[in-house]
């Protein structure tokens, strides 16, 4: 019944150009737009991804609750960043493999420490939020967390973002698939 009723309004549909009227089916002019659109893909949709500047905010500390940072204008400072989300700081993927491959791979890239490792904090979770890397971690951890995701910054821009599929294993966030992304 829907197939016969929207068959005659398809056949309806016209457009005009230099004064010369076509009729074209309606069905095959929406088919691309509407198969564009509804594409399936593997990876999740990401709010922040190469190109983008990092968002513009103060929701991160170092150091001490009253110590806002702001990334946006942290990047615009320096040449290189590289961002690393965790959802559980002290978990045992974190402090057994995660950690000690970027820690190897910072001794190696700067010996000297001259770059410097920074840690922050995002105790509301609102730069997460912006990022569109936050999950619902209630099961296991108790609420909100980060995904594991590493997002390397060059001149002010992402360059790369690799976000763990389930959030929180370590493959395509650690020091070793992350290196390709980044230039010396």
């Amino acid at each position: 019944m829907f197939r016969s009723t929207l068959r005659p309004l398809a056949s309806m549909a016209t457009a005009t150009t230099s004064r010369r009227t076509t009729t074209t089916p309606l069905l095959t002019t929406l088919r691309p737009a509407a198969a564009a659109q509804s594409q399936f893909h593997t990876s999740p949709r990401l709010l922040i991804k190469p190109g983008d500047p990092l968002p513009d905010t103060d929701a991160l500390m170092e150091n001490t609750p009253g110590q806002r940072v702001n990334l946006a204008e942290e990047a615009q400072r320096v040449n290189n960043m590289l961002l690393i989300g965790v959802p559980a700081a002290f978990s045992p993927a974190c402090s057994a493999t995660h950690v000690p491959g970027m820690k190897a791979w910072g001794e190696t890239l700067d010996p000297a420490g001259d770059q410097g490792i920074r840690f922050f904090a995002d105790p509301t979770g609102r730069f997460t939020k912006m990022l569109d890397m936050a999950f619902d971690g209630s099961a296991i951890f108790g609420g909100d967390r980060s995904k594991r995701y590493a997002i390397v910054v060059e001149q002010g821009k992402v360059k790369s973002v690799a976000v763990e599929p389930d959030n929180t294993g370590t493959s395509v966030s650690l020091a070793e698939q992350v290196l390709g992304a980044v230039t010396p």
